[in-house]
Protein backbone atom coordinates (compact mmCIF):
# COMPACT_ATOMS: atom_id res chain seq x y z
CA UNK A 1 0.00 0.00 0.00
CA UNK A 2 3.02 2.31 -0.12
CA UNK A 3 2.27 5.28 -2.33
CA UNK A 4 -1.48 4.75 -1.94
CA UNK A 5 -3.77 7.37 -0.43
CA UNK A 6 -6.80 6.12 1.51
CA UNK A 7 -9.72 8.13 2.91
CA UNK A 8 -11.68 6.37 5.66
CA UNK A 9 -14.89 7.88 7.05
CA UNK A 10 -16.08 7.07 10.56
CA UNK A 11 -12.53 6.21 11.54
CA UNK A 12 -12.23 7.60 15.07
CA UNK A 13 -13.71 4.45 16.59
CA UNK A 14 -14.43 0.77 16.02
CA UNK A 15 -14.08 -0.79 12.59
CA UNK A 16 -12.96 2.41 10.89
CA UNK A 17 -10.19 3.04 13.38
CA UNK A 18 -8.92 -0.55 13.15
CA UNK A 19 -9.00 -0.29 9.36
CA UNK A 20 -7.03 2.96 9.43
CA UNK A 21 -4.36 1.46 11.70
CA UNK A 22 -3.84 -1.59 9.51
CA UNK A 23 -3.74 0.36 6.24
CA UNK A 24 -1.18 2.70 7.81
CA UNK A 25 0.85 -0.33 8.91
CA UNK A 26 0.86 -1.43 5.28
CA UNK A 27 2.46 1.89 4.35
CA UNK A 28 -0.52 3.78 2.97
CA UNK A 29 -1.13 7.46 3.54
CA UNK A 30 -4.35 7.39 5.55
CA UNK A 31 -6.77 10.29 5.97
CA UNK A 32 -9.24 9.68 8.77
CA UNK A 33 -12.56 11.50 9.04
CA UNK A 34 -14.34 12.24 12.30
CA UNK A 35 -16.93 14.64 13.70
CA UNK A 36 -15.07 15.88 16.79
CA UNK A 37 -11.86 17.82 16.17
CA UNK A 38 -10.15 16.92 19.44
CA UNK A 39 -10.99 13.22 19.24
CA UNK A 40 -9.96 13.08 15.60
CA UNK A 41 -6.60 14.68 16.44
CA UNK A 42 -6.07 12.19 19.25
CA UNK A 43 -6.86 9.25 16.98
CA UNK A 44 -4.37 10.50 14.39
CA UNK A 45 -1.64 10.29 17.04
CA UNK A 46 -2.88 6.87 18.09
CA UNK A 47 -2.86 5.53 14.53
CA UNK A 48 0.61 6.94 13.92
CA UNK A 49 1.93 5.31 17.10
CA UNK A 50 0.23 1.96 16.48
CA UNK A 51 1.36 1.77 12.85
CA UNK A 52 4.75 3.43 12.98
CA UNK A 53 3.63 5.45 9.99
CA UNK A 54 3.75 9.27 10.22
CA UNK A 55 1.64 9.68 7.06
CA UNK A 56 -1.68 9.81 8.87
CA UNK A 57 -3.84 12.89 8.35
CA UNK A 58 -7.35 13.92 9.33
CA UNK A 59 -10.32 15.96 8.21
CA UNK A 60 -13.23 16.95 10.43
CA UNK A 61 -16.83 16.81 9.20
CA UNK A 62 -20.32 15.93 10.38
CA UNK A 63 -21.31 13.76 7.44
CA UNK A 64 -25.04 14.18 8.11
CA UNK A 65 -24.63 17.74 6.80
CA UNK A 66 -24.31 18.09 3.03
CA UNK A 67 -22.49 21.40 3.44
CA UNK A 68 -19.87 19.68 5.60
CA UNK A 69 -19.54 16.78 3.14
CA UNK A 70 -18.88 19.32 0.40
CA UNK A 71 -16.33 21.12 2.57
CA UNK A 72 -14.64 17.80 3.35
CA UNK A 73 -14.29 16.96 -0.34
CA UNK A 74 -12.99 20.46 -1.10
CA UNK A 75 -10.39 20.29 1.66
CA UNK A 76 -9.24 16.85 0.56
CA UNK A 77 -8.80 17.99 -3.05
CA UNK A 78 -6.87 21.07 -1.94
CA UNK A 79 -4.35 18.86 -0.17
CA UNK A 80 -4.18 15.70 -2.30
CA UNK A 81 -4.06 15.09 -6.03
CA UNK A 82 -4.90 11.38 -5.84
CA UNK A 83 -7.25 9.03 -3.99
CA UNK A 84 -6.72 5.30 -4.43
CA UNK A 85 -9.14 4.00 -1.80
CA UNK A 86 -12.37 5.63 -0.59
CA UNK A 87 -13.82 3.66 2.29
CA UNK A 88 -17.35 4.75 3.16
CA UNK A 89 -17.52 3.37 6.68
CA UNK A 90 -19.45 5.97 8.72
CA UNK A 91 -22.94 5.03 9.88
CA UNK A 92 -25.31 5.00 12.84
CA UNK A 93 -28.70 3.78 14.02
CA UNK A 94 -31.35 6.13 15.38
CA UNK A 95 -34.15 4.75 17.55
CA UNK A 96 -36.23 7.91 17.19
CA UNK A 97 -36.87 9.80 13.98
CA UNK A 98 -34.84 12.98 13.78
CA UNK A 99 -33.86 15.32 10.98
CA UNK A 100 -30.46 16.44 9.78
CA UNK A 101 -29.55 20.09 9.38
CA UNK A 102 -30.78 19.72 5.79
CA UNK A 103 -34.20 18.51 6.95
CA UNK A 104 -33.50 14.90 5.91
CA UNK A 105 -34.16 11.90 8.16
CA UNK A 106 -30.86 11.20 9.92
CA UNK A 107 -30.46 7.50 9.09
CA UNK A 108 -30.92 8.13 5.38
CA UNK A 109 -28.80 11.31 5.51
CA UNK A 110 -25.83 9.76 7.28
CA UNK A 111 -25.87 6.11 6.19
CA UNK A 112 -26.70 6.62 2.51
CA UNK A 113 -26.70 10.19 1.24
CA UNK A 114 -23.37 11.10 2.86
CA UNK A 115 -21.59 8.26 1.02
CA UNK A 116 -23.50 9.01 -2.17
CA UNK A 117 -22.53 12.70 -2.12
CA UNK A 118 -18.94 12.25 -0.95
CA UNK A 119 -18.29 9.62 -3.60
CA UNK A 120 -19.77 11.85 -6.29
CA UNK A 121 -17.65 14.82 -5.23
CA UNK A 122 -14.44 12.76 -5.19
CA UNK A 123 -15.09 10.70 -8.29
CA UNK A 124 -12.94 12.84 -10.58
CA UNK A 125 -9.87 12.48 -8.37
CA UNK A 126 -10.58 8.76 -7.89
CA UNK A 127 -10.75 8.24 -11.67
CA UNK A 128 -7.46 10.12 -12.00
CA UNK A 129 -5.85 7.63 -9.59
CA UNK A 130 -6.72 4.32 -11.28
CA UNK A 131 -6.54 1.56 -10.39
CA UNK A 132 -8.71 2.77 -7.52
CA UNK A 133 -11.27 1.25 -5.19
CA UNK A 134 -14.48 2.42 -3.54
CA UNK A 135 -15.67 0.33 -0.59
CA UNK A 136 -19.07 0.66 1.07
CA UNK A 137 -19.61 -0.84 4.53
CA UNK A 138 -23.10 -2.33 4.58
CA UNK A 139 -24.58 -5.04 6.83
CA UNK A 140 -26.46 -8.32 6.64
CA UNK A 141 -29.30 -6.26 8.14
CA UNK A 142 -29.97 -5.23 4.53
CA UNK A 143 -31.77 -8.56 4.05
CA UNK A 144 -34.66 -7.20 6.15
CA UNK A 145 -34.61 -3.85 4.39
CA UNK A 146 -37.02 -2.42 1.87
CA UNK A 147 -36.85 0.71 -0.26
CA UNK A 148 -40.24 2.40 -0.08
CA UNK A 149 -40.07 5.50 -2.20
CA UNK A 150 -43.26 6.90 -0.62
CA UNK A 151 -41.75 6.46 2.87
CA UNK A 152 -38.04 6.85 2.13
CA UNK A 153 -37.43 9.09 5.13
CA UNK A 154 -39.96 7.52 7.47
CA UNK A 155 -42.43 10.31 6.71
CA UNK A 156 -45.48 8.03 7.05
CA UNK A 157 -44.09 5.66 9.66
CA UNK A 158 -40.70 5.39 11.31
CA UNK A 159 -38.91 2.62 13.16
CA UNK A 160 -35.26 1.70 13.78
CA UNK A 161 -35.66 -0.56 10.72
CA UNK A 162 -34.67 2.58 8.84
CA UNK A 163 -31.15 1.28 9.52
CA UNK A 164 -31.88 -1.93 7.60
CA UNK A 165 -33.27 0.10 4.72
CA UNK A 166 -30.16 2.30 4.66
CA UNK A 167 -27.88 -0.75 4.53
CA UNK A 168 -29.93 -2.04 1.60
CA UNK A 169 -29.44 1.36 -0.03
CA UNK A 170 -25.65 0.94 0.40
CA UNK A 171 -25.66 -2.23 -1.71
CA UNK A 172 -28.05 -0.86 -4.33
CA UNK A 173 -25.75 2.18 -4.61
CA UNK A 174 -22.75 -0.15 -4.96
CA UNK A 175 -24.35 -2.07 -7.84
CA UNK A 176 -25.46 1.02 -9.75
CA UNK A 177 -22.14 2.82 -9.25
CA UNK A 178 -20.24 -0.28 -10.40
CA UNK A 179 -22.37 -0.34 -13.54
CA UNK A 180 -21.69 3.33 -14.24
CA UNK A 181 -17.94 2.95 -13.65
CA UNK A 182 -17.48 -0.18 -15.73
CA UNK A 183 -14.29 0.02 -17.77
CA UNK A 184 -12.87 3.03 -15.89
CA UNK A 185 -10.43 1.13 -13.67
CA UNK A 186 -12.40 2.09 -10.56
CA UNK A 187 -14.00 -0.82 -8.69
CA UNK A 188 -16.85 -0.60 -6.19
CA UNK A 189 -17.71 -3.29 -3.64
CA UNK A 190 -19.78 -3.60 -0.47
CA UNK A 191 -19.28 -5.69 2.64
CA UNK A 192 -20.80 -7.00 5.83
CA UNK A 193 -18.27 -6.68 8.69
CA UNK A 194 -20.13 -9.00 11.06
CA UNK A 195 -21.59 -8.04 14.43
CA UNK A 196 -18.82 -5.98 15.97
CA UNK A 197 -18.37 -4.59 19.49
CA UNK A 198 -17.97 -0.85 18.86
CA UNK A 199 -19.58 2.39 20.03
CA UNK A 200 -22.41 1.67 17.61
CA UNK A 201 -25.95 2.51 18.85
CA UNK A 202 -24.62 4.26 21.97
CA UNK A 203 -25.99 7.55 20.64
CA UNK A 204 -29.52 6.47 21.64
CA UNK A 205 -29.50 7.28 25.34
CA UNK A 206 -27.92 5.93 28.52
CA UNK A 207 -30.01 2.76 28.82
CA UNK A 208 -29.22 1.50 25.32
CA UNK A 209 -25.58 2.56 25.69
CA UNK A 210 -25.33 0.53 28.90
CA UNK A 211 -26.94 -2.54 27.34
CA UNK A 212 -24.64 -2.36 24.33
CA UNK A 213 -21.59 -2.01 26.60
CA UNK A 214 -22.58 -5.06 28.63
CA UNK A 215 -23.79 -7.51 26.01
CA UNK A 216 -21.95 -6.64 22.77
CA UNK A 217 -18.51 -7.80 24.01
CA UNK A 218 -20.01 -11.17 24.96
CA UNK A 219 -21.24 -12.07 21.48
CA UNK A 220 -19.61 -9.65 19.05
CA UNK A 221 -16.37 -9.63 17.10
CA UNK A 222 -13.57 -7.29 18.04
CA UNK A 223 -13.20 -4.18 15.86
CA UNK A 224 -9.93 -5.63 14.52
CA UNK A 225 -11.73 -8.74 13.27
CA UNK A 226 -14.64 -6.70 11.97
CA UNK A 227 -12.20 -4.59 9.94
CA UNK A 228 -10.58 -7.51 8.14
CA UNK A 229 -12.85 -7.50 5.10
CA UNK A 230 -12.54 -3.72 4.70
CA UNK A 231 -8.76 -4.06 4.82
CA UNK A 232 -8.87 -6.97 2.37
CA UNK A 233 -10.97 -5.02 -0.13
CA UNK A 234 -8.71 -1.98 0.20
CA UNK A 235 -5.42 -3.80 -0.21
CA UNK A 236 -5.59 -7.33 -1.61
CA UNK A 237 -4.45 -8.06 -5.17
CA UNK A 238 -6.99 -10.90 -5.14
CA UNK A 239 -9.79 -8.41 -5.80
CA UNK A 240 -8.10 -6.51 -8.62
CA UNK A 241 -10.78 -5.76 -11.20
CA UNK A 242 -13.62 -7.24 -9.12
CA UNK A 243 -16.57 -4.87 -8.89
CA UNK A 244 -20.21 -4.80 -7.91
CA UNK A 245 -19.78 -7.60 -5.35
CA UNK A 246 -20.85 -8.13 -1.75
CA UNK A 247 -18.32 -9.60 0.68
CA UNK A 248 -18.31 -11.23 4.11
CA UNK A 249 -15.17 -12.60 5.76
CA UNK A 250 -13.19 -11.65 2.63
CA UNK A 251 -15.35 -13.89 0.43
CA UNK A 252 -17.95 -12.99 -2.18
CA UNK A 253 -21.43 -13.93 -0.97
CA UNK A 254 -24.92 -13.35 -2.34
CA UNK A 255 -26.79 -10.28 -1.20
CA UNK A 256 -30.53 -10.46 -0.58
CA UNK A 257 -32.68 -10.46 -3.75
CA UNK A 258 -33.94 -6.92 -3.17
CA UNK A 259 -30.32 -5.71 -3.15
CA UNK A 260 -29.86 -6.79 -6.78
CA UNK A 261 -32.97 -5.11 -8.20
CA UNK A 262 -31.43 -2.75 -10.74
CA UNK A 263 -34.71 -0.96 -11.42
CA UNK A 264 -34.86 0.06 -7.77
CA UNK A 265 -31.12 0.82 -7.78
CA UNK A 266 -31.49 3.26 -10.67
CA UNK A 267 -34.55 4.93 -9.18
CA UNK A 268 -32.77 5.29 -5.82
CA UNK A 269 -29.84 6.87 -7.68
CA UNK A 270 -32.15 9.39 -9.36
CA UNK A 271 -33.96 10.25 -6.12
CA UNK A 272 -30.66 10.59 -4.26
CA UNK A 273 -29.29 12.88 -6.97
CA UNK A 274 -32.30 15.18 -6.54
CA UNK A 275 -31.71 15.27 -2.79
CA UNK A 276 -28.11 16.46 -3.05
CA UNK A 277 -28.61 19.23 -5.59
Amino acid sequence: MRGKICLVTGSTNGIGKSTAIELARMGATVVIVGRDAQKTSEVVQEVRAASGNPNVDSLVADLSSQQEVRRLAHQFKNKYSQLHVLLNNAGAVFMQRQLSVDGIEMTFALNHLASFLLTDLLLDIIKASVPARIINVSSDAHASGKIEFDNLQGERSYSPRAYENSKLANILFTHELARRLEGTGVTVNALHPGFVATGFAKNNGKVIAALVSIFAPLVARTPAKGARTSIYLASSPNVDGMTGKYFYDSQVISAAPQATDMVVARKLWDVSTEMIL
